[in-house]
């Protein structure tokens, strides 16, 4: 496999607004990295919280939220975990709280001309997802994928969205984590449908990784080919939290306990 480079990012700060330099290197790459958006303490009462939920989810044999489904596994001691959930923030009010932080409403200003907003119960909420590489597991990696085309199986025409990934866990380059083909936000509607077979893990020459600490940010434009690389080692040395919020633009569609489940969540 060829040696694959690290995103030459500096280390910005997400404050309550973008500077010029910040919104100029994400309009050229279609990803950037804040640095220690989260402290540590703040790091550690979001992994309690999402156990506490997890453990009420599984007690009560919950398969889906609002429509979209819950992706199961098993952890490094072969006990049934949660390793996608969705919606979160709406179970915890310390995590709601955290989608007021205005500095995540800086990060709006990303989407101009569009008016973007965070979209608590739209999409799939607040995702957490939880990677961890075991014998027999089934969630270490995610191939290749835009997140664009859902907006075509929620009935609309693709719309530009961002999706902010707050990291947990430290996932430095050679441990996995998130990869991209930067400046493919800007390619041909062809391109973002055809341009790579979604969900194929191979690597790719031109994609480009991160050293991510806990606490990190990172923003990806939805039309920007990315995936998660799986782990070379095993068990709690692979182990990678990370939460996905997604803003947005277009016609508000709310989602609710009657809601049926897209049908992308099928080709996962």
């Amino acid at each position: 496999m060829s040696v694959m480079p690290i995103l030459n990012c500096p280390d910005f700060t997400l404050g309550n607004e973008l500077t010029r330099e910040q919104v100029e290197f994400f309009d050229e790459n279609g990803v950037i990295l804040f640095r220690n958006f989260l402290e540590k303490e703040a790091i550690s009462h979001f992994l309690r919280e999402a156990e506490r939920v997890e453990k009420e989810w599984l007690a009560e044999g919950r398969t889906k939220v609002n429509g979209t489904t819950l992706k199961f596994g098993i952890d490094e001691h072969g006990h049934k975990i949660i390793q996608r959930f969705c919606f979160l923030s709406l179970f915890s009010l310390s995590l709601h709280e955290l989608l007021q932080d205005p500095r995540l409403r800086a990060l709006l200003a990303l989407l101009y001309p569009y008016e973007g907003r965070i979209g608590e119960n739209e999409k799939d909420g607040l995702v957490f997802n939880h990677y961890i590489r075991v014998p027999n597991g089934t969630f270490s990696r995610m191939g290749w994928h835009t997140d664009s085309p859902r907006d075509l199986f929620l009935g609309q025409r693709i719309m530009p969205m961002l999706n902010v990934g707050i990291h947990l866990d430290d996932c430095p380059y050679d441990n996995g984590g998130l990869r991209v083909l930067t400046g493919t936000h800007k390619q041909s509607m062809f391109k973002l449908m055809f341009g790579k077979r979604y969900y194929n893990n191979n690597s790719d020459p031109a994609e480009a990784g991160f050293n991510i600490k806990a606490g990190d940010l990172t923003v990806h434009d939805g039309r920007t080919w990315h995936r998660v690389q799986q782990s070379p080692n095993f068990g709690e040395k692979s182990r990678r939290r990370v939460m996905y919020i997604p803003i947005i633009t277009g016609k508000y569609m709310p989602k609710h306990a009657r809601s049926r489940t897209a049908l992308y969540h099928y080709f996962r």
